[in-house]
C-alpha cells in the first residue's frame, strides 16, 4: 500500500508515525511545502521572547529523523499542487528545482493546516509587517528585533495569537499597542468575561485599542505610520497580525472536495471526506460540533493529534474508530492569568438559536485560610430543560486548566449540572476547597434551574432601574468604596431587622461582591414573598462589564 500526507507538521507528522507503527511494510509519503516538519508551532511566540530560549526545542521530530526512526519518504520545500481523483495521483512540485512531477497513492491524507489572515490594507506586505504561524515566520521575527532593536509594535487582533504575542513583546522591553476590531480581546469569550482580561491587560501598560483596525500601513523613515478606521493614527517599529486563521482548503477545492460554509474540508465522523480514498485533518478541516449541532472549524493542535490517529488506524484497519467532533477546549496565560474556554459561548449559543441559561461565580482557587489563594471566575451556559452543560468559560490564576478540563470532560459525554455537583476532587487545603469552584458553579445553576433564586444578568440592570429598588447588601464599607448608581444600602446580616424598607409592589435588585451573600438575601427576601432578582456574578462581574 502507498500513502501519501499532505502537510508535515502536527496532524500530518502524527498521521506518519502511527500508520507506520501499524504498516512496517506500506510506503509513506510525507509533502511538505515548508522547510520543517513535526514542530510545536504553539510555542512560537514563546521562543520569540526568550521564554523558550532554545530553537530546537520547538521540534518534536526532523525530517531525517523521522526517515530513520519510521522509515518514511519525508519531501520538505515540495509542494502538491494538484489531486487527480480519477487516476489517484497527485502533481507535486520541488520547490527547490521547480521540477514538477506526480506520484500515485492508494490513499490520501490532507493535513494543509490553515493560514493567518492579512487583510487587504496598503503597505500591509512591508518587511516590518510579520505574522507567527511557522518556524520561518518566527525566526524572521526574532531577528528582526535583534538588529532592529524595536521600541513600539502593534499586534493586530486581541485573540489568543495575539495577546501570547503582546506578552512575550513587553517581557522583551517593547512597548505594545493591541488594535482589535471587536469591542473585547479574546472574541471567542463573552462579553463580560474578556472584560477582565481587558482591565488586566492595562494594568500590565497595553494600550488597548478596540472596535477599530487598521486601514493603511505606510513608511515613515524607519518607522510605520498605521492609520486606523476610527481615524487615529499609531507610530510603531513593527507589526504583529493576528487577525485569525483560514482553512487551507485550496487543494481540496480543486479536487472537487467537499468544502463547508467556513472555508473548511467537510469530513465525516471517520475523517474521510467525500472520496472515500481521502481523508482530512487538523485546522483544515470542519466537523460537527458536539453542541452548536453544526459543523465548525477548531484550529487546535488537540484535536489535530487525536484526528491523526483516528485517520491512521481507519486506514490500516478500517472504519473502526470515530471522532466525536471538538468542543474547542482551549486555554491561554496572559501575563499570569489563565483563561480558558469549553463548549459553546453564550454568543455562539444565541447565534444559533439554542435556549440557554448562564450564570457567573467567583470563587477562591484554593482554600482561603491556606496562603495564596487568588479568584477564580466561572461562567457556565446550560440547557434550562435538562441541565445540560453547553459551555463555560474560567478566568483566573491558579488551578483554571483542571477546572476547565472537568468541565469539558463533563460537557464531552452529555453531562449535566447536576454532574458537575458531584464530581469528586482531590482536595487539600494547598490544591482545592471541599467544594470546588467547579462544584459551587454546579450548585449554583442547580438553584437557579430549580427556583431557588432568579437572577439577573450586568447588561440587564438599566432596563429594569426605572420600576426597580437595586439593594447593595454589602458592609457599609464596601459600599462607600463603590457602587452601582442608585443603589440603597442594607447589609445582609441586617435585612431581616429591616423588611420595612423593601417595597412589596417593586422588583428587587440585590447584589453584592460576587454572588453569595445576594444569594443569601435573595432567599430570605422570596420567602418572605418579595419578588428578587439576584445579579450573576455580583459588583465584580458588573463593574468590569460596564
Amino acid at each position: 500500500m502507498r500513502y501519501i500526507i499532505v502537510g508535515g507538521v502536527a496532524g500530518g507528522a502524527s498521521t506518519a508515525a502511527r500508520l507506520r507503527r501499524l504498516d512496517e511494510n506500506a510506503e509513506i509519503i510525507v509533502f511538505e511545502r515548508d522547510d520543517y516538519v513535526s514542530y510545536a508551532n504553539c510555542g512560537l511566540p514563546y521562543y520569540v521572547g526568550g521564554v523558550i530560549p532554545k530553537r530546537d526545542s520547538l521540534f518534536v521530530q526532523s525530517a531525517s529523523g523521522l526517515r530513520q526512526r519510521y522509515n518514511l519518504d519525508v519531501r520538505v520545500k515540495n509542494e502538491v499542487t494538484e489531486v487527480d481523483r480519477t487516476s489517484k495521483t497527485v502533481k507535486a512540485r520541488d520547490l527547490k528545482s521547480g521540477k514538477e512531477y506526480s506520484e500515485r497513492y492508494d490513499k490520501l491524507v490532507l493535513s494543509p493546516g490553515a493560514y493567518p489572515f492579512r487583510p487587504s490594507v496598503s503597505g500591509i506586505d512591508d518587511e516590518a509587517v510579520f505574522t507567527i504561524r511557522s518556524v520561518g515566520d518566527s525566526d524572521r521575527l526574532k531577528s528582526f528585533i535583534q538588529e532592529n532593536k524595536p521600541q513600539k509594535a502593534l499586534v493586530a487582533g486581541g485573540g489568543f495569537i495575539g495577546l501570547e504575542a503582546a506578552e512575550n513583546l513587553i517581557n522583551l522591553g517593547i512597548d505594545v499597542s493591541i488594535v482589535e476590531m471587536q469591542g473585547q480581546v479574546l472574541p471567542p469569550f463573552d462579553y463580560e468575561m474578556a472584560a477582565l482580561v481587558g482591565e488586566h491587560l492595562k494594568k500590565k501598560m497595553v494600550d488597548l485599542i478596540l472596535n477599530d483596525s487598521l486601514v493603511s500601513v505606510s513608511r515613515q523613515g524607519k518607522n510605520l505610520a498605521v492609520s486606523l478606521k476610527s481615524g487615529k493614527e499609531i507610530v510603531a517599529d513593527m507589526i504583529i497580525l493576528s487577525i485569525g486563521v483560514r482553512p487551507d482548503s485550496s487543494l481540496a477545492k480543486k479536487a472537487g472536495l467537499d468544502i463547508g460554509a467556513g472555508g473548511g474540508i467537510i469530513v465525516d465522523e471517520y475523517m474521510r471526506t467525500s472520496d472515500p480514498d481521502i481523508y482530512a485533518l487538523g485546522d483544515a478541516v470542519e466537523m460537527m460540533h458536539p453542541v452548536l449541532g453544526r459543523p465548525v472549524a477548531v484550529p487546535l493542535a488537540g484535536p489535530a493529534n487525536k484526528q491523526a490517529r483516528i485517520v491512521a488506524d481507519n486506514i490500516v484497519l478500517g472504519d473502526v474508530s470515530s471522532y466525536q467532533g471538538s468542543i474547542g477546549t482551549a486555554i491561554v496565560k496572559v501575563f499570569g492569568l489563565n483563561c480558558a474556554i469549553t463548549g459553546a459561548s453564550g454568543r455562539l449559543l444565541k447565534s444559533s438559536g439554542i435556549d440557554f441559561v448562564s450564570s457567573i461565580t467567583h470563587g477562591a482557587s484554593h482554600a482561603g485560610y491556606y496562603p495564596g489563594a487568588s479568584m477564580l471566575s466561572i461562567k457556565l451556559m446550560y440547557s434550562p430543560d435538562n441541565g445540560l452543560v453547553l459551555g463555560a468559560q474560567i478566568i483566573g490564576q491558579e488551578g483554571v486548566d483542571k477546572r476547565i478540563d472537568l468541565i469539558a470532560s463533563v460537557i464531552g459525554r452529555k453531562g449535566t449540572i447536576y454532574d458537575l455537583t458531584r464530581i469528586e476532587h482531590a482536595y487539600a487545603p494547598p490544591f482545592s476547597s471541599a467544594k470546588d469552584p467547579v462544584n459551587m458553579a454546579g450548585f449554583v445553576a442547580e438553584n437557579i434551574l430549580s427556583g431557588k433564586v432568579r437572577i439577573i444578568y450586568w447588561d440587564d440592570v438599566e432596563n429594569y432601574r426605572d420600576d426597580s429598588l437595586i439593594v447593595d447588601v454589602r458592609t457599609p464599607f464596601e459600599f462607600r468604596a463603590g457602587s452601582i448608581d442608585g443603589a440603597v444600602n442594607i447589609p445582609v446580616d441586617e435585612l431581616r431587622g429591616r423588611l420595612g424598607e423593601f417595597p412589596k409592589e417593586k422588583r428587587i435588585i440585590i447584589y453584592c461582591a460576587i454572588g453569595l451573600r445576594g444569594y443569601l438575601a435573595s432567599r430570605i427576601l422570596m420567602q418572605k414573598g418579595y419578588n428578587v432578582f439576584n445579579l450573576s456574578g455580583g459588583y465584580m462581574t458588573y463593574i468590569s462589564a460596564i
